[in-house]
């Protein structure tokens, strides 16, 4: 790390939780942003990971004007393990079955079949979803990670495909725990959830001093908030574009099992398809 970072309680700090500014911070072309995308990466797996490349969906953001559409941090470890990264702001109903999708996508883009390659050759494969704002699992665990199992039987079928989900409001739990006594998974929820609460600046600078990651994910923050604060405030009206259509099929889905027509007239009326889901579930 080039400088020292540290936060005052007068610092204007950009919310690192909007996905647009998480995906400009993870994937500057700089030794700070790769570093601290490794770091994320291995405190998360539970094993120390280097990140080699990003194989992202669009070109590094250096202006978060370009930044329109939800997009992932798609990215290969130094063994060729694959490893999808994003930041989920607003986690939907149907959030299981779409990481499950997009977590088979990542495994079966894998190419075996060369000459001499079968399915020994294919990498382990995760998919890290960090879910802002709102409680989603219905425990008090903040760190889960999932896999094929027989739940019947509590066998494992060894595969090779992980799901791992940080969720910042359950932050809270382990809020007053001393840093040095937190998990670097605990550390980075931290980060993420109360970088913007001024009355945890404390707490966030102890944190900056013991995790290298942290630091220079910070470092890099700071270069984002100078230039681009005004236009990441807001999210596009684009962004999540498939989730909103997600969103509308289940509203519909949920009308057609009820027998409602009224809520189709209200999506139709325009009320937000969120708020018709939560009225009716």
């Amino acid at each position: 790390m080039s400088t020292k970072i540290y936060l005052t309680d007068t610092d204007d700090i950009i919310d690192i939780r909007y996905d647009n500014v998480f995906k400009a911070v993870f994937t500057k072309e700089t030794p700070a942003s790769k570093g601290a995308l490794s770091k994320l990466v291995s405190a998360l797996i539970g094993r120390e990971v280097s990140i080699i490349t990003i194989t992202a969906n669009e070109p590094p953001i250096d202006n978060l004007q370009d930044r329109q559409l939800r997009f992932d941090i798609n990215c290969r470890a130094e063994n060729d393990e694959r490893i999808n990264v994003e930041m989920s702001f607003n986690p939907t109903p149907f959030e299981p079955v779409r990481l499950e999708y997009h977590t088979g996508k990542l495994f079966i883009g894998q190419d075996i079949s060369g000459i001499g390659k079968t399915y020994k050759n294919l990498k382990e494969t995760y998919q890290i979803t960090i879910l802002a704002k709102q409680r989603f699992f219905p425990d008090e665990v903040f760190y889960h990670s999932f896999e094929y199992y027989d739940p019947e039987n509590r066998i494992s079928l060894n595969g090779r495909t992980r799901i791992i989900t940080l969720e910042l409001a359950k932050a809270e739990k382990f809020a007053d725990k001393p840093t040095d006594e937190m998990s670097f998974s605990e550390e980075w929820a931290f980060f993420f959830e109360y970088l913007t609460d001024r009355s945890k600046r404390s707490k966030i600078n102890e944190i900056l001093e013991q995790e290298e990651g942290i630091a220079l994910a910070s470092e890099v923050l700071m270069t984002i908030t100078k230039d681009d604060i005004e236009q990441a405030r807001l999210l596009s009206e684009l962004k999540y574009e498939l989730d909103t259509k997600s969103r509308i099929m289940y509203a519909e889905q949920q009308a057609e099992k009820k027998g409602e027509q009224k809520i189709i007239n209200l999506l139709k009326s325009g009320k937000s398809p969120q708020e018709i889901i939560e009225s009716y579930s």
